[in-house]
């Protein structure tokens, strides 16, 4: 490896420490179910989306309440901080669409119909609280 890539890769490395994510591939639930979902905890503190997702009715919410915490345990790992002390919030929360599965549906007179059972990616990342204060904004 050359020393430019290896700088490169470097900088990559370094700016990944400061990234707590979590990621949910192949979920068998439809990208537009999820992202409702994904909508509701968005910019939410990390204990008030666990609750909001915790007593939420929809499935797609266990699933997300279970990255949540797969995304608090990487926090932890990473930072050797516990997530009690620090005011994390999701940052950002992406729901894309997955592989399709193409199925058959008999229908009437012979024919046959296309199913389409979506499926989604969702990415989750986590960050902290920033109370930064403009100089201008004080007075």
């Amino acid at each position: 490896m050359g020393v430019r890539k290896r700088k490169s890769a470097e900088a990559r490395k370094e700016a990944k420490k400061n990234i707590f994510l979590a990621r949910l591939n192949n979920c068998p639930t439809s990208p537009r179910k999820m992202r409702l979902v994904a909508d509701m905890i968005r910019g939410e503190g990390v204990e008030k989306a666990s609750g909001i997702l915790q007593f939420s009715k929809q499935d797609a919410a266990r699933r997300l309440e279970k990255l949540l915490w797969s995304a608090i345990a990487n926090y932890e790992e990473k930072s050797g901080e516990s997530w009690e002390g620090s005011e994390l919030v999701v940052k950002e929360i992406m729901v894309d669409s997955g592989r399709v599965l193409k199925r058959i549906q008999p229908a009437p007179q012979g024919r046959a119909h296309r199913i389409r059972k979506r499926s989604n990616h969702v990415t989750l990342i986590l960050g902290t609280k920033e109370n930064t204060v403009e100089d201008g904004a004080e007075n």
